[in-house]
């Protein structure tokens, strides 16, 4: 890496930050906006721990010019609802200097004049970004421009559970197949309810397939195998297919109905969820992402890679029909700039810095997210300590992102209720599907399209 080009950047954007202080030695305060997040503390930590290092190059330059990180970790629920409480912070200029997002609401923050737009600064800089994979920018793209960096990645299956498939009469031969039957469309979403209501009804398990209890991401990718793509790129607008959705939501009801799907899965906690799936061990199947390998570890005393895979398969979500293609989702977590900072050159560098690969590494393997530099892969503590990371690439083969507009969050809520409805039983499959559609076009107006 250049680093005395970096230093001069660095420190020409202290100077800029500080030319309204009266004191040169006078700390330069960045505020860092959070959530506090078990499945992710150096989000936070790399950017506290960026800060320390920009302090040991100022001083390697000379000048007493230091950072000080001022961070607020929130207790927001999950992202979509810390993204709104940044929203409101902003909109009474009390925003950070640097927030952390999930990526699809890079396009409110960008719209509303809250995110800076780092094109310059990405150019400028090469030396910390040349070797990011270029896949992950376009989940913090916004009509053409970037303003977020990506965090991390992940890659999101069903996990099964060898030892139930085993109890159901599965030898490991037929489990070792799955994988590449769901790659094949050989073995569809209708057959993993069919095997997962099948634990259910014999006792095998209380649960047959687990997911989140509240809005989010994953319903994206099990969506998609029904034909349902939620954003058209041409007109940069969400839409929803009817025909889509009412084909998604005759599955769901197929599922509930063959018990794979539980009438309590939207009203339980996380807390309850990870239980049954994990601990517990009373769920055939759970859907979420890979860095629910650590919590598998934990709760089954695992050792290795060998040990894991003798207990775990991972599948992608199938297609709705044979011959289908799976799907997969990215969900990459990104940092974002203030556009709005007074020190958003500065901020943008600590950004850069927090980004790099040993920071990042640190926080894929603790976490098994996976790394956002190619380079990464090959580096001793993910070949050692991530194989996970390693072994779940290969899925991203079938993955999309979220888009990254304004409504996306309402869009989730919406298709998240009439999943609701369907799982208990408060609507059919073709009420579901009206609902939603006529929900997405009263709320979304303009910005969905809804085809037939």
């Amino acid at each position: 890496m250049n680093w005395k080009h970096a230093l001069s950047g660095i420190v020409a954007g202290v100077l800029l930050g500080a030319a309204t202080t009266s004191a040169l030695a006078e700390d330069v305060v960045i505020k860092v906006w959070s959530r506090a997040d078990r499945s992710g503390p150096l989000r936070a930590g790399n950017l506290v721990a960026a800060g320390d290092t920009l302090n040991k190059m100022l001083a390697a330059t000379g000048t007493d010019k230091r950072v000080k990180i001022e961070l607020n970790e929130t207790n927001a629920k999950g992202y979509d609802d810390d993204a709104l409480d940044l929203l409101k912070a902003f909109a009474v200029d009390k925003g950070p200097d640097i927030f952390v997002l999930a990526h699809e609401w890079t396009g409110a923050f960008a719209e509303a004049g809250y995110a800076m737009n780092l094109e310059d600064h990405i150019a400028k800089n090469p030396e910390f970004y040349g070797d990011i994979i270029v896949p992950l920018w376009q989940a913090v793209s916004y009509k053409g421009a970037r303003y977020g960096v990506p965090q991390d990645s992940e890659v999101r299956m069903y996990f099964l559970n060898n030892d139930k498939l085993r109890k159901l009469g599965k030898t490991d031969k037929e489990i070792a197949s799955l994988p590449a039957r769901v790659d094949a469309g050989e073995f569809t979403a209708y057959d993993l309810c069919d095997l997962a209501g099948q634990a259910v009804q014999k006792g095998v398990v209380k649960y047959g397939i687990l997911h989140r209890p509240n809005a989010g991401p994953d319903f994206q990718m099990m969506m998609e195998g029904f034909g349902n793509v939620p954003y058209d790129k041409a007109e940069a607008k969400l839409q929803a297919s009817k025909a889509a959705l009412k084909d998604f939501f005759a599955w769901v009801k197929y599922c509930t109905d063959k018990k794979a799907f539980s009438a309590a899965n939207t009203s339980m906690s996380w807390d309850a969820i990870e239980q049954a799936s994990f601990a517990g061990e009373q769920a055939l199947v759970f859907f979420h992402g890979v860095w629910r390998v650590t919590d598998q570890t934990k709760a089954w005393n695992l050792k290795g890679k060998d040990d894991y895979q003798r207990k775990v398969t991972w599948i992608n979500a199938p297609a709705g029909k044979k011959g289908g293609k799976p799907s997969n989702l990215s969900h990459p977590i990104a940092y974002a700039v203030s556009a709005k900072s007074k020190n958003k050159d500065l901020a943008a560098y600590l950004v850069a810095l927090a980004s790099q690969p040993i920071p990042n590494m640190h926080h894929a393997v603790t976490t098994n997210h996976t790394p956002i530099h190619y380079g990464q892969q090959s580096m001793p503590e993910v070949v050692d300590k991530g194989w996970a990371l390693v072994a779940a690439t290969p899925m991203l083969k079938y993955a999309s992102f979220m888009p990254n507009h304004p409504k996306i969050g309402q869009y989730n809520s919406i298709i998240f209720k009439g999943i609701q409805g369907v799982e208990t039983g408060r609507l059919t499959a073709q009420a579901a599907a009206d609902f939603v559609a006529e929900e997405l076009g009263n709320e979304l107006g303009k910005d969905v399209i809804i085809r037939n």
